[in-house]
């Protein structure tokens, strides 16, 4: 679905990215590990748009993304989730989820998916009408994905989804996550909560100073002694 061959980002001559190569398989959750500043949320920012690559290809479904416009690439069949939640403080959450769909005309398809939408996310039906301000963190990170999936995305990007949350919510966004991906999407996840981005994904990368260091499947990453180490903590 997802090829990424030598992708090159700078800024203002400091390299963020460093010949990037990854594959991001149909069907699958595939996550990206690594310290801040490693280079991550770059990398999602330039598949989406809103960063120019220096210099390298990004194909989806065999199509180059580079130089294309961002409503273009979201029309594509990508969707991001962005780092913060970003929500509009000052709409309601069923208008954030409606802004979701704004390159879509299809209203009866529209409807059909806030209704999927309010299933995953059960408490957003219950504040539908609620400023999306007044909500906890939590319900801002599902209004943030409900959102993203209101485009019927192909891809779905997740930038630190958990970051900030308590651990009971972090818990239930990956188990929705998972949900998510069960129905057909793709998923690439950025997360620093390490362990839980390993033990839900299939396949695992690990970014340093802009280069990709290791790659493997989830459990594999997850059991490497480096990996323990450097992001989970040593084995007592």
């Amino acid at each position: 679905m997802l090829q990424i061959n030598n992708l090159s980002v700078s800024y203002g001559g400091i390299k963020a990215l460093r010949g990037i190569n990854m594959e991001v398989p149909d069907g699958k959750i595939v996550t990206l590990i690594g310290a801040n500043g490693a280079g991550k949320s770059t990398l999602l920012r330039t598949i989406s748009g809103l960063v120019k690559a220096e210099s390298g290809s990004i194909l989806f479904d065999g199509e180059e993304l580079l130089g294309n416009p961002i409503n273009k690439i979201c029309a594509s069949g990508i969707a991001l989730c962005p780092e913060g939640r970003r929500v509009f403080t000052d709409l309601t959450v069923a208008e954030n989820l409606k802004i979701g769909s704004y390159l879509r005309n299809d209203k009866k398809e529209i409807a059909d998916d806030m209704k999927r939408v309010y299933e995953l996310f059960p408490r957003l039906k219950e504040r539908e009408w609620q400023f999306a301000g007044t909500l906890s963190g939590g319900e801002q990170q599902m209004l943030a994905v409900g959102r993203a999936l209101m485009s019927r995305p192909k891809l779905l990007m997740l930038d630190e989804p958990s970051l900030g949350l308590a651990p009971l919510i972090v818990q239930q966004i990956f188990e929705i996550i998972k949900e998510i991906n069960k129905t057909g999407v793709t998923v690439l996840l950025i997360e620093q909560n390490a362990n839980m981005a390993l033990k839900t994904a299939d396949i695992a990368y690990v970014i340093e100073t802009g280069s990709i260091v290791m790659q493997g499947s989830g459990d594999e990453i997850l059991s490497n002694p480096q990996v323990r180490d450097a992001y989970l903590g040593k084995k007592k």
